[in-house]
């Protein structure tokens, strides 16, 4: 859940004031080696290339162990699921298949048989006394399914869940990006120490690079505006750079050295509030007026954090969301939920076109507070955005459903096209595959598990690629962990659900339902 909105703007109240929480700024002479101050451009200044000190220290090696058991483990007796999935145009359509055992536009192949099993769970960990129980982040590679725990990261195989290397931190996770380079490496923040009683937190300060095949922490750093560590509320990646911003600015690394690309100059009315990365590095640059904070999207150059394009939001707008860098699409509302958004041209900056698309409407989450990259149940690829729209009543009895639409966001219009879940099922989009868009459909809770389909970016039509078990614990496990607060990786045949948050101590003295067990993670895989 988002943190509540900032208090209104003022001095008193300001939160963003570099004299208050985060010591004197200290102008740092130039050296030969400092590049210039990229030019300011809509938003305000530019980004103090290696201006301030970032520590950087040495990585610790991991732990391997291993671990095995469970009591979900059951094929779930369903058969092969062949059945009709809901077509476009609300009625049934038969399976699509591009013939080579691929989706018509799509890399994740059908599987002979999408019937699933369960191929392991990892039970939840108990949250700490003080201090937060959350556990964000969940990366696959073609070694490992990683995941975060409390205050670790740990790699599992894949197909069986026997661990096979820990890293140790030394604080609570606090946010992390789902991006990786080529080499599967990312970055995440952390907490410098445990929380205690006295103390529950001690600031989410450091930044801490991941090789994920290796099992291996790279580098650790942080970044300082005088004496005090800048804390961070979002990190991403884009090329070889490591973003991180907050209310205190943002910084970079390279991720390979833990280098400095660059922190927040001194003095500077405006701040880095976070990035989006992946193809693009987009900033959020927000400016403080007499009127509140004024939000600025800039395009900038992952190296140097020069400005390639920036386009300043309208008068009224303070809470913004980075969906997508490449197409460039933000979402904009109050603090509490999504009413619209701004399709931008990468290059020029200017705006495309606004799609309205208000929360009691669309059933995307994203976080406009401070995770600002951080956005569930919406997809955009091909120059469309998807959405699920509100769960309503189906035409069955009580049965709930709904559909997910595609805008152009080029027009700003919905295309027409639609993918309806079916009576008692619920669906949202999971991510894009090449043309084709992958989504999750929750089933009726007393019929059958939950499926993975692929929708053709074309006709709309849905495949099945997966059919999870029918089973009572498999069932209340799905339930307990739906795509808006969880996170859900899927490829070729492999569903894997996590958590985002530990049990707490009062769920684990007492559940909700006799005998019912809370999951950490859970993974399917298609039948042989």
């Amino acid at each position: 859940m988002p943190p509540p909105p900032p208090g209104p703007y003022g001095r008193l109240q300001d939160p963003y004031d570099w004299n208050s929480g985060y010591g004197i700024p200290q102008p740092s002479p130039p050296t030969p080696s400092t590049p210039p101050t990229p030019p300011a451009g809509p938003g305000g200044g530019g980004r103090r290339a290696k201006g301030w000190s970032a520590v950087v220290v040495a990585a610790v090696v991991a732990i391997a162990l291993i671990i095995g058991g469970g009591v979900l483990y059951a094929n779930s007796g369903d058969g092969d699921a062949k059945d009709a999935t809901a077509g476009a145009d609300g009625g049934t359509g038969g399976q699509v298949d591009g013939g080579d055992g691929t989706t018509s536009q799509g890399s994740e192949k059908v599987p002979a048989r999408t019937a699933s099993k369960v191929l392991f769970q990892i039970p939840s960990p108990k949250a700490l006394d003080a201090g937060s129980g959350a556990v964000p982040g969940s990366w696959l590679t073609g070694k490992a399914y990683v995941k975060t725990g409390v205050a670790e990261i740990v790699g599992y195989d894949p197909d069986k869940g026997t661990k096979l290397w820990t890293i140790p931190l030394p604080g609570p996770v606090c946010t992390v990006t789902g991006h990786t380079t080529k080499d599967d490496l990312t970055a995440i923040v952390h907490e410098p120490a445990m929380p205690t009683k006295a103390k529950p937190t001690h600031g989410c300060t450091q930044v801490s690079a991941i090789d994920l095949d290796a099992g291996r922490k790279l580098w650790t750093g942080s970044a300082l505006r005088g004496n005090a560590p800048i804390r961070f509320d979002n990190i991403t990646i884009s090329a070889r750079t490591v973003a991180v911003g907050g209310a205190g600015g943002g910084a970079a690394f390279d991720i390979t050295s833990g280098a400095s690309l660059w922190t927040p100059k001194a003095n500077d009315t405006c701040y880095d509030a976070g990035y989006g990365g992946g193809p693009k590095l987009v900033a959020l640059r927000k400016c403080r007026s007499q009127s509140g904070l004024q939000p600025h999207i800039q395009t900038i150059d992952p190296q140097s954090g020069q400005v390639i394009s920036a386009y300043r939001m309208p008068d009224g707008i303070e809470h913004v969301g980075i969906v997508s860098t490449d197409p460039l699409l933000v979402a904009a509302g109050d603090g509490s939920g999504v009413s619209e958004y701004f399709s931008l041209d990468n290059r020029t900056g200017r705006l495309r076109t606004r799609i309205s698309a208000p929360s009691e409407q669309y059933a995307a989450v994203c976080d406009l507070i401070s995770r600002i990259e951080q956005c569930s149940q919406a997809a955009v690829g091909k120059d469309r955005l998807y959405l699920p729209t509100k769960v309503r009543a189906g035409a069955v009895g009580s049965a709930q459903t709904n559909e997910i639409v595609a805008f152009d966001l080029t027009t700003g219009r919905r295309t027409g096209q639609r993918a309806v879940a079916g009576d008692g099922y619920v669906i949202a989009p999971l991510r894009m595959d090449d043309g084709n868009l992958l989504a999750y459909k929750r089933a009726p809770y007393a019929a059958q598990g939950g499926q993975v389909v692929s929708i053709d970016g074309r006709t709309f039509k849905q495949t099945r690629l997966l059919q999870n078990p029918a089973t009572q614990a498999v069932r209340d496990a799905e339930a307990g962990m739906l795509p808006e607060r969880a996170e859900y990786l899927y490829t070729q045949g492999h569903l894997y659900i996590s958590a985002i948050s530990a049990i707490s101590a009062t769920t684990a003295a007492g559940s909700a339902r006799p005998g019912e067990r809370k999951y950490l993670v859970i993974a399917f895989g298609a039948g042989d």
